[in-house]
């Protein structure tokens, strides 16, 4: 598997703008940063939708009274919480969807 990160996300947009990537580092930063400080100063929820890629999702979990430790078999109590949730766009879904060319043939 293919791991990205966000110097390889630098370096497209800079290829894509024919910026330096020096140039372009800083923007791509104060992009990241925004979303991460939306999600974490949401209240309990939010949602952050980027048109033609998908949105993210702040959502609260319920509590758990009585989930079960799976090691121990020990009965534990797991409070409410926060998750993250992505839904991609449909047109990043239907790409997403295509079938795979078969490598065996």
């Amino acid at each position: 598997m293919m791991t990205y990160t966000k110097r390889d996300i630098v370096r497209r947009v800079a290829e894509a703008n024919n910026d330096p990537m020096i140039k372009v580092e800083p923007w791509v930063d104060s992009v990241i940063a925004a979303l991460r400080d939306i999600m974490m100063s949401a209240d309990t929820e939010c949602r952050i939708e980027i048109r033609d890629f998908g949105v993210f999702e702040v959502k609260e979990t319920k509590a758990k009274p009585k989930a079960r430790n799976p090691k121990t078999n020990e009965v534990i109590y797991v409070p409410a919480h926060r998750k993250t949730h992505f839904k991609p766009s449909k047109m990043l879904k239907q790409f997403l969807r295509e079938p795979l060319e078969d490598s065996n043939s």
